[in-house]
């Protein structure tokens, strides 16, 4: 039987060489080489993980940081090199959901059988 770890590098190995991530990381790479835009990527990054922290921690968002967030959003939405990222994001999303489907199925199997 195979090492369980292996198989787990092996599969990490082939998330990096898969179509989904090179595409992610040619989109990534042209969004970090354009000072211009690495600041409104980077912008929009932080004003997320801001919004998700207090949102964890049960804190109030302010009227005022919701307009920020959506201000920030929609200049990101307009710059296509930042889209062009969250789309490629979004594919790399998608297969990792799958594999995480995949690989999680002996659960469901064996916890489906004991509902039956």
């Amino acid at each position: 039987m195979a090492n369980i770890y292996d198989l787990a590098y092996d599969l990490e190995k082939g998330l990096r060489n898969s179509d989904e991530f090179q595409d992610l990381k040619q989109a990534y790479e042209k969004v970090m080489n354009d000072p211009q835009t690495k600041k409104m990527f980077d912008d929009f990054r932080e004003t997320q993980m801001t919004l998700q922290q207090k949102q964890m921690q049960g804190q109030e968002i302010t009227e005022e940081e919701v307009n920020k967030a959506k201000q920030v959003v929609e200049l990101v939405q307009q710059q296509e090199d930042i889209a062009k990222l969250m789309e490629e994001e979004q594919r790399l999303n998608t297969l990792i959901t799958d594999v995480s489907k995949i690989i999680t199925k002996p659960l469901e199997d064996l916890y489906g059988e004991e509902q039956q």
